[in-house]
């Protein structure tokens, strides 16, 4: 088991990772740097790896324990936003316009911890334990890059993942069976009317009047086509059209996203939205384009993986340490790993006014407590420590 002293061992480390993981973030795809840093720190320490060759991003390392058995993962996300950080601290971003802002410094710090601590107790581990430091998890495709990387995935039995989390109490870790995060699509909605001169409106078709009506209508279908205790978001994110102050637009551009846990209700969602847009914009002489982009799947934790997670909290932190998390709106491509393999996904709670660790992921104020990395770092251990032990 991972002990307390184990985790005070490497807790500064870990703080002092993250920081340095902080100060350099890469965006999706970029994230060079930072995977020869990641592989530096497994090559001091003796562990094996190998870089994804296809764009030099990203890396899988293994330990293989002093017992034979089967094989489990641990997955970070290592990429960064084009956010400007304004925390001010002495540790922030050194690159212009790149930050952190989601927490996925924290992540490869808790899963070098991890496997500082699967170091030490090698001789009692039975099997391997991968881990995957995978990029471009913003763009929602890092994990299908990684998947098709080697043949890492098709030796694991399961795979557990963590995210740290704004809104869950420092010190405890968000738990949920089942569906927990939703899938995440995208839409691009191109309405073509008629241009025409501001002054005689009616000798063309205004798309902006067709656009409104769509982001209109399609706001009903949530509230009166969708059960309400399953839970649908229809969001229109972007709205351009027009090019002068005093001309009717003929064309408009509407961009959005979708946000349900389900599989099946991809379908309705398309279709129900796609009769909404065409009946719209036709009510108005004008036509449609509508087209569907299948993101990120819902993330759906497997029960008996999820039953270890919690054993493993309850083993390191102490039960009252278990967060019981309602259902999240995000998305997250650990979902692609899940479609199939078992899996469990985490939310590391680092919700701590004391040291404003208040905003939002994606926030250009986005902070953590980074006294709970080391407790993550535990947690992420135990639990491929126990579903080994399980599944031996």
């Amino acid at each position: 088991m991972i002990t307390d002293d184990l985790m005070e061992k490497y807790k500064q480390e870990i703080i002092d990772l993250r920081r340095t993981f902080h100060e350099h973030p890469e965006l999706s795809f970029e994230e060079v740097e930072t995977t020869k840093r990641i592989a530096a720190i497994l090559d001091n320490w003796g562990i094996p790896y190998e870089i994804n060759p296809d764009k030099h991003v990203g890396l899988v390392a293994k330990l293989t324990g002093g017992h034979p058995g089967k094989a489990v993962a641990l997955r970070s996300d290592i990429d960064g936003l084009p956010v400007l950080e304004k925390t001010g601290f002495p540790y922030a971003s050194q690159v212009e316009g790149k930050m952190h802002a989601c927490g996925h410094d924290s992540h490869m710090a808790m899963l070098l911890g991890a496997i500082r601590m699967l170091m030490d107790l090698k001789d009692e581990i039975y099997g391997d334990v991968y881990f995957v430091f995978q990029p471009a998890e913003e763009l929602g495709v890092g994990a299908k890059y990684m998947m098709q990387f080697g043949d890492w995935f098709s030796k694991i039995g399961a795979i557990f993942g963590g995210h740290i989390w704004p809104t869950v109490p420092a010190g405890t870790i968000g738990i949920r069976v089942n569906e927990f995060m939703a899938a995440a699509d995208e839409f691009i909605i191109r309405v073509h009317g008629v241009q025409a001169h501001g002054s005689e409106p009616w000798m063309g078709v205004d798309a902006v009047v067709v656009g409104s009506a769509i982001v209109m209508n399609l706001q009903s279908l949530v509230s009166r086509e969708f059960n309400a205790l399953d839970p649908v978001v229809i969001t229109i994110g972007t709205f351009q059209s027009g090019d002068r102050w005093n001309i009717v637009s003929g064309e408009a551009e509407l961009r959005g996203t979708t946000r349900y846990f389900r599989k099946k209700l991809s379908k309705d969602i398309q279709e129900k939205m796609n009769r909404v847009i065409q009946e719209t914009a036709k009510a108005y002489g004008a036509t449609a384009e509508f087209i569907y982009n299948l993101a990120v799947m819902p993330t759906v934790n497997d029960p008996e993986c999820t039953a270890i997670a919690r054993q493993a909290v309850t083993e390191v932190l102490g039960a009252e340490a278990i967060h019981e998390n309602d259902l999240v709106m995000g998305g997250e491509d650990f979902s692609f790993y899940q479609d199939q393999k078992p899996g469990c996904f985490v939310f590391v709670g680092t919700y701590n006014p004391d040291c404003n660790a208040v905003y939002s992921n994606h926030s250009n104020y986005f902070t953590i407590d980074e006294t709970v990395l080391a407790g993550g770092s535990r947690v992420y251990a135990q639990m491929a420590i126990d579903w080994l032990a399980k599944n031996r």
